[in-house]
């Protein structure tokens, strides 16, 4: 691709906006938009997400899991939506969360960062709650093919902390040793590094040093889930590649395109008025 995933991602956010829009074909919003809960209702909305926004906003989100209930008619839809919503210049994260070890991670890298493969993204979320050094697979491979990953690091749900923000015997928190590491996975990379962590938008205070990252950091949360422009700023402000997410806040606009990207519009100056710049 010529560009490594920090390169590409910092230059789409400024040329865009700090924005990423959630991909979330779940059976309420199809209902809302009048669509059929099957995959040619699931075509159709993430069809006109991807036309409506792929050309103006930053960052695209598709949840995998949405697309896998369909099977693999499903699958086949996400397939062409991640190709179609690249080719029009939108970043895509493809959020799958995977965690595993071995041979078996490297076969997640492989189907998602390998960009031979039908599925190929951008960048995906993962889970290293097996362990970061688990991770090592699909970063590595992400940086064969200069793609990113992101790793979960603060989530919003109630159940995380109770893994995220234990305490080691160095004293960090789980949370802060995965900022740690992925710190120097991304060490001397310019102008960010490829590898990110995920910070929920409504975690309250983050008690997270996240200055020696360089690397992205992908906040879901605002909007629906109550994360605000405020909440961002008071979290991330100076920080470089803060890459805010919100869902259903613009889906609900559908399913008329022009909707969507005035509601897409709307977010992004919002949270440019508020400072927040990649």
């Amino acid at each position: 691709m010529g560009n490594t995933f920090g390169e590409r991602l910092t230059a789409r956010l400024r040329e865009r906006g700090p924005l990423c829009v959630g991909i979330d074909p779940h059976a309420a919003l199809l209902q809302q938009w009048g669509l059929s809960d099957d995959a040619a209702g699931l075509e159709r909305f993430a069809g006109t997400v991807v036309q409506a926004l792929a050309g103006e906003v930053a960052v695209l989100k598709p949840q995998s899991a949405f697309f896998e209930r369909h099977g693999s008619a499903g699958i086949a839809v996400l397939e062409r939506i991640v190709a179609e919503a690249r080719s029009a210049g939108a970043i895509v994260i493809l959020d799958v969360k995977r965690g595993d070890i071995g041979s078996t991670a490297a076969g997640y890298a492989d189907a998602y960062l390998d960009q031979s493969g039908p599925l190929a993204a951008d960048a995906i979320t993962a889970s290293p709650f097996l362990g970061y050094g688990s991770l090592r697979p699909m970063i590595d491979t992400a940086t064969r093919n200069d793609a990113g990953v992101f790793v979960l690091a603060m989530t919003s749900n109630p159940e995380g902390a109770t893994v995220q923000q234990a305490v080691g015997a160095d004293g960090a928190t789980v949370a802060q040793q995965i900022v740690t590491e992925a710190a120097a996975d991304n060490a001397g990379a310019a102008p960010l590094g490829s590898v990110g962590v995920v910070v929920g938008a409504t975690v309250g205070e983050l008690g997270l040093h996240l200055a020696s990252l360089n690397g992205p950091v992908l906040v879901p949360g605002l909007g629906a889930q109550g994360g605000t422009p405020a909440d961002l700023r008071r979290l991330f402000a100076g920080l470089p590649g803060i890459i805010p997410s919100a869902s259903r806040s613009v889906l609900s606009a559908g399913p008329d395109p022009a909707a969507l990207l005035a509601a897409a519009r709307r977010q992004i100056e919002e949270l440019r008025e508020v400072g927040l710049c990649a």
